[in-house]
């Protein structure tokens, strides 16, 4: 993650003061209005560009256009985060989004059975129907989020409502659909275990959200994480409800219907799921008491004191206008920060399908991290009997593939380094696969490439103006020509490129009007200097060329002229011996016309 934005002013007003993360689509910072006199806080993220080339930024500025106005109309619903700005810098795209003061979900959900607080059947059921609620609005403004997940649910400070944030990686609902296989390793490791099966092949539907709700719902009830839950091998489906889980039979259905394997046999829409949960019986809505036992964390002097039992619907004066969701959330939070402060947090492995999950994420960690090696004898160590074989396999085939491709183009990339090719360095790194470990390897090189395209551009715009001050716009578009795509003065290079295009054309004319001018004074001389000076590439070359053919043999023939006006002032022998030069006099410069004449054209 860098930390070269901090600091900076974009747009003259937002001020970026921390960087909140790095992701496939871009990063996110925290930045301050300088402009309101509150400086309130504002959320910054900065998508990914992967080339300056000029057709890619074109089709990314469009899509920018659109996805942006898709985020103003989700903006409108009180719990999504409103879109403030959105603005193009330096071929950079930003949108800029309201704050959101709270914390993520993740702090109130339990992180086992022995540490955190266990949500109560009408806390799940109040969750579910908020979250529902704006998963109604999002699709139906066409859009799917695609990335539900504890950390993307915001529970807000000023109110203590839930906040969806994150759209990052939404998807039209009538998205063509794709044929290849999104890999392991592209999804964000927090996202693991949320996504459902369809979504791994490019097949995301409007209910691909509700499944994700749905195993939120099963953490919050179990205190057991995606992750570690069994999946039937008859089935696929996921084998959640265990013998000491406080729920109904209603609800139990209602959560199961929503996280189906097969996405056809789930609830259609979020609508109809919001419906079930509507329709739920009365008293399976009545809050239930769980006795909760957790590991205290205290001072040394309290270390000796015994686990402590808490009723978990105990009332709290500290949150009298929250939901009854947050009955006990204090408990909630305190257990999972201290866990996650004492750095025990940790998975547990207590079923063999958990285990072999588990293990399938830690190959994909190592070969992030750069051992490739390591993660294919991980990966190849998960038993063929396993659920999760096929996709540790597909996943194998694709690192040794992956990693193959990254480095021949790293390759690539170093030796165009060492050979000065600074262009074909951006080239290559944009070829490298998303592995971390190659990824940052190829950034110290596209970083000093970048340095050295910027220095190459300021001193070839330099060549470029010196030329066109004195008038010669082929030498400027010569140095233009050479500038790099890549660099970030591309918008200026392609004006100057229009602006002595349009010069050189001008001034063509001008020489030709000149070359007119001159001959019509049968100063043919002059007349074809003017016409050598006439750019090639040019509308009137041709006709230049044309010209100086006939204007060279009329200068020729003034010169036979004035030699024989010159003989005829010598005695008669001499110019019997001067004869053969009049012979060749076979035009009459008297009926000479120069032809249709341009208007004359000023250049500056």
């Amino acid at each position: 993650m860098t930390n070269h934005m901090i600091g900076k002013v974009l747009q003259g007003r937002y001020q970026v003061v921390q960087t909140l993360g790095a992701g496939v689509f871009g990063e996110t910072y925290v930045a301050v209005d300088i402009d309101n006199p509150h400086n309130p806080k504002c959320v910054v993220k900065q998508l990914k560009v992967i080339s300056s080339q000029p057709s890619y930024l074109q089709t990314l500025r469009l899509r920018f256009i659109t996805e942006t106005q898709t985020l103003k109309q989700l903006g409108h619903h009180e719990q999504i985060p409103e879109l403030i700005s959105c603005f193009e810098e330096h071929e950079r795209f930003y949108l800029v989004q309201e704050y959101v003061e709270g914390h993520a979900l993740t702090a109130e959900l339990p992180i086992n059975l022995n540490l955190g607080y266990l949500w109560s059947e009408s806390e799940v059921a109040e969750f579910l129907q908020d979250v529902l609620t704006i998963l109604v609005f999002v699709h139906s403004q066409g859009v799917i989020h695609c990335d539900v997940k504890p950390e993307n649910l915001i529970r807000r400070a000023c109110d203590g409502k839930l906040v969806l944030i994150d759209f990052g990686s939404i998807q039209p609902i009538d998205f063509e659909i794709l044929d290849e296989v999104l890999p392991l390793y592209k999804i964000p490791v927090t996202s693991l275990g949320y996504i459902p099966p369809e979504q791994f092949i490019g097949q995301t539907q409007p209910n691909s959200d509700v499944y994700a709700l749905g195993m939120i719902a099963i953490q919050a009830l179990t205190g057991v994480t995606p992750l570690q839950l069994k999946v039937d091998p008859q089935t696929n489906e996921i084998l959640w409800r265990f013998q000491n889980t406080p729920v109904s039979d209603y609800l139990a259905a209602v959560i199961s219907q929503m996280i189906r394997y097969n996405y056809k046999e789930r609830f259609k829409s979020a609508a109809e799921a919001l419906r079930a949960i509507q329709q739920m019986p009365l008293e399976s809505r009545q809050s239930q008491t769980v006795d909760v036992e957790y590991n205290r964390f205290s001072e040394p002097d309290e270390k000796s004191q015994p686990k402590d039992k808490l009723n978990a619907n105990r009332t709290d004066p500290q949150f009298p206008n929250y939901s009854p969701l947050l009955t006990g959330m204090k408990v909630g939070l305190a257990a999972n920060s201290l866990v996650m402060g004492f750095g025990v947090y940790s998975i547990v492995h207590n079923t063999p399908a958990y285990s072999e999950t588990e293990k399938l994420y830690k190959a994909t960690e190592e070969y992030q991290a750069g051992d490739l090696q390591g993660a294919i004898a991980l990966a190849k160590s998960i038993p063929s009997n396993s659920n999760v074989y096929p996709d540790a396999q597909t996943n194998i085939e694709e690192w040794q593939k992956q990693w193959q491709t990254a480095a021949e183009e790293y390759d690539a990339a170093q030796k165009a380094f060492k050979e000065s090719r600074w262009s074909d360095v951006i080239r290559a790194a944009s070829k490298v696969p998303d592995i971390l470990h190659w990824q940052s390897q190829i950034d110290k090189l596209v970083e000093q490439a970048q340095a050295n395209i910027e220095s190459q551009t300021k001193d070839l715009l330099a060549k470029a103006y010196e030329k066109a001050s004195v008038k010669d716009f082929s030498g400027a578009l010569d140095y233009l020509s050479q500038i790099p795509e890549e660099t970030s003065a591309g918008t200026i290079v392609q004006e100057k490129l229009a602006e002595y295009n349009h010069k050189k054309r001008v001034r063509a004319a001008y020489l030709l009007q000149k070359a007119y001018n001159k001959a019509a004074e049968r100063d043919f001389e002059s007349a074809v200097r003017f016409l050598h000076q006439v750019p090639k590439d040019t509308p009137v070359y041709a006709t230049a060329q044309a010209k100086l053919i006939e204007y060279s043999q009329k200068q020729r023939l003034v010169h036979t002229e004035s030699q024989k006006v010159a003989l005829s002032k010598v005695p008669t022998s001499v110019k019997m011996k001067e004869r053969l030069i009049t012979s060749h006099s076979a035009t009459n410069l008297e009926t000479f016309d120069p032809g249709n004449q341009l208007q004359e054209v000023n250049i500056r």
